[in-house]
């Protein structure tokens, strides 16, 4: 920004001149509040904007619409910015199924077992005035519904992305509660039923393995994947877990890796809780990042987990769990979680 001056009959006029060519960027809180102080100290508007650097008209916009109602002046800064956020939200948000009529129809033939080709074929047939395809069904239900993820009889094949060729796009890991709300109780290891999940991969292939151990037993399951994916973890998550009662399967405790996307469909189905580590904090899930070590001296990190069969991997497992611990009172993790489980 800088500032033109014209002399006028021994008056100096100041003319805002915007930033450019700098792109434009939204207001922020503390300019709300410098705005907020401005307007209620009756300080002109035109010096309010000098100082924050902005023109004029953005603060009689910001004025205009972050009052409270038409017939209240009063401008307060917070309640301006949670409207901002509120205007944002909504102008990001697209919703690819937005017939509530059609949403309704499509939960219900999930869970009866239909796919969404059925799905979708039948609804034109029920009702002519409802359509929609196959593949919004799995854009919903993949973006938007995971928690409906288990309901489908197969995985979809990958998707590209609009104009891409590269591919699918990763999934994003949405709706994280993270670990710094977990519960004290859980990280204490006060409660039995408490699980930290983590994947190890393979260079040579695409095979991986799942494992999740019980944070308080130690006690460790491990399974055969075909690749490090979202639907691969969900699906041996719940194989592995969906065993035993609903006091034994509490939470799991996560990374931030995509392949935890489907983490709400896993809470559906095994009726869990999930909580992620901060980025970058692998040690806050420590329990299965030594489980882990520990399965690497069977299997290095040269191991390709496509030439292991599931039996060999359940072999070592048996031979960990079956391992005493000092901090067991040298019982054996499996001895442990025996006692507990329920």
């Amino acid at each position: 920004m800088f500032t033109r001056t014209f002399t006028h009959r021994s008056v100096v006029i100041k003319k805002f001149t915007p930033k450019s060519p700098e792109k434009y960027t939204q207001l922020t809180l503390a300019e709300r509040e410098e705005i907020s102080l401005g307007r209620n100290s009756n300080t002109p508007v035109c010096e309010t904007a000098a100082k924050l650097g902005r023109s004029p008209s953005t603060i009689y916009r910001e004025l205009k619409r972050g009052r409270p109602c038409k017939n209240n002046v009063q401008y307060r800064a917070h309640k301006a910015q949670m409207r901002s956020d509120e205007r944002k939200k909504a102008g990001h948000f697209r919703e690819r199924i937005p017939n509530k009529e059609i949403k309704a129809y499509i939960v219900d033939k999930l869970r009866q077992g239909w796919s969404p080709e059925l799905i979708a074929g039948r609804l034109a047939k029920d009702n002519r005035s409802l359509k929609t395809n196959y593949e919004t069904i799995y854009q919903w239900i993949y973006e938007d519904r995971p928690d409906l993820f288990c309901y489908l009889v197969r995985h979809h094949k990958k998707r590209r992305d609009r104009g891409s060729a590269k591919g699918k796009r990763l999934p994003k890991v949405l709706y994280r509660t993270m670990i710094g709300e977990r519960p004290r109780y859980i990280d204490n290891r006060k409660e039995f039923g408490h699980w930290e999940a983590d994947t190890a991969i393979s260079r040579q292939s695409k095979a991986a393995i799942m494992a999740t151990v019980e944070r308080k037993t130690r006690f460790l399951l491990v399974r055969k994947i075909k690749s490090k994916s979202a639907p691969c973890m969900h699906e041996a998550l719940v194989k592995c877990l969906g065993e035993y009662s609903l006091r034994n399967r509490m939470s799991i405790t996560y990374d931030n890796g995509t392949e935890n996307a489907f983490h709400l469909a896993t809470n559906n189905c095994l009726n869990t809780k999930s909580y992620f580590c901060n980025p970058y904090h692998s040690w806050e899930k420590g329990s299965i990042e030594n489980r882990i070590g520990i399965l690497r001296r069977y299997f290095p990190k040269k191991t390709n987990w496509i030439l292991i069969t599931q039996a060999q991997i359940d072999k070592v497992v048996k031979e960990i769990n079956s391992r005493p611990m000092k901090r067991l009172g040298f019982r054996t993790p499996y001895e442990a979680f025996v006692a507990l489980r329920s």
